[in-house]
């Protein structure tokens, strides 16, 4: 299961309690004040981990809590500081202070820590107030108490390719054979449910690309319509769109409108989607209508450019490959401006 937003609670630790001790020991009958500090609570803090790749964990585990401070003891023993509640999220993660609607922080960078609730401060000992006029205190702090906030969590997936297109355009077949994810796959559409986040190896490179694949895209998608437009903003971070196209047509459609349409959904979105670097797939290239609409299709859209592919016969996919690496090192690649967006 795919969770990409959930709410959360968290609750940092309590400080411990001051002590209030005495010196006595033999031929120590005025030793003095020696209660010692109380611990301080528990932070709860966010820390990005690569490994991660959705919520799940904190869909059937939202509250999260740190450990209080100990008391402080006798003898000027402070209290130990509470354990910290680490809420490990995958990289992308938004969250949202649910009181204020406000972002509080944005996990990019694995090992990045933020603490969304601090700890209370541990409460002083009596050997803190010791004065000279006031030699054997009986004054203690009880110890702050910690913070508590409820959060939303959202993902936005940070990966180098975003798969974009039409319900059965072939993006669950193409995910399944460039990546080592096994999405679903069938004759019919929306076999794509929520987003699928593959990898694509090339072992002779020592490299690989991240691909995300959301759900198919319908007209209307920038209204609610269909699944797409609810995991839109997992492309919004990616390098390079991969946008695939059924060639052949399928049920009477024109490849040349659907392009056209997926573009302005796309825009309906969010129009910083268009200036992104994009490449077509162009596949059920193994069917004859295919090279015909092929032919039209780049008869409108002369600038475009695109890669003929099939997913049944595999035509075209270790070349699409090879063009995806070459495309996001180049972008990648510091001191290199983005080439420009395709018409």
């Amino acid at each position: 299961m795919f969770i990409d937003e959930c709410t959360i609670k968290a609750r940092a630790g309590d400080g411990g309690r001051g002590c209030v001790s005495f010196r006595r020991e033999k031929y120590e009958p005025w030793g003095g004040p020696n209660g010692g500090d109380g611990g301080r609570g528990g932070h709860v803090i966010l820390r990005g981990d690569d490994d991660q790749n959705n919520l799940i964990d904190f869909k059937y585990k939202p509250h999260w809590t740190a450990e209080r401070g100990e008391h402080g003891q006798g003898k000027d023993c402070n209290g130990r500081e509470g354990r910290p509640a680490i809420l490990r999220v995958p990289l992308g993660t938004i969250c949202y202070d649910l009181s204020t609607g406000a972002v509080v922080a944005e996990i990019l960078e694995d090992g990045q820590e933020f603490v969304l609730c601090h700890g209370g401060k541990g409460g002083f000992g009596n050997t803190r107030f010791k004065s000279s006029v006031n030699r054997a205190p009986r004054n203690f702090g009880p110890g702050e108490p910690g913070q508590f906030g409820e959060y939303r969590l959202e993902l936005k997936s940070i990966a180098d390719i975003g798969l974009v297109g039409f319900p059965n355009a072939g993006k669950s077949s193409l995910t399944t054979l460039i990546t080592k994810a096994h999405p679903k796959v069938a004759a019919y559409p929306f076999t794509t449910l929520h987003p699928q986040i593959g990898v694509i190896e090339y072992p002779e490179d020592y490299e690989r690309l991240v691909l995300a694949d959301v759900p198919g895209l319908i007209a209307g998608a920038s209204e609610n319509r269909g699944l797409g437009h609810r995991f839109l903003r997992h492309i919004e971070r990616c390098t390079l769109l991969l946008i695939i196209l059924d060639m052949a047509g399928t049920d009477g459609r024109d490849p040349r409108d659907d392009y056209k349409q997926l573009l302005k959904e796309l825009e309906l979105y969010d129009k910083s989607l268009l200036k992104k670097p994009r490449l077509v797939a162009a596949n059920k290239m193994d069917e004859d209508a295919a090279v015909v609409h092929l032919k039209k299709f780049k008869t409108r859209y002369k600038t475009v450019e695109l890669v003929p592919i099939s997913c049944l016969s595999e035509e075209g996919i270790p070349k699409l490959r090879k063009e995806l690496l070459k495309r996001v090192r180049r972008l990648k690649k510091p001191g290199k401006k983005s080439p420009s967006k395709a018409r």
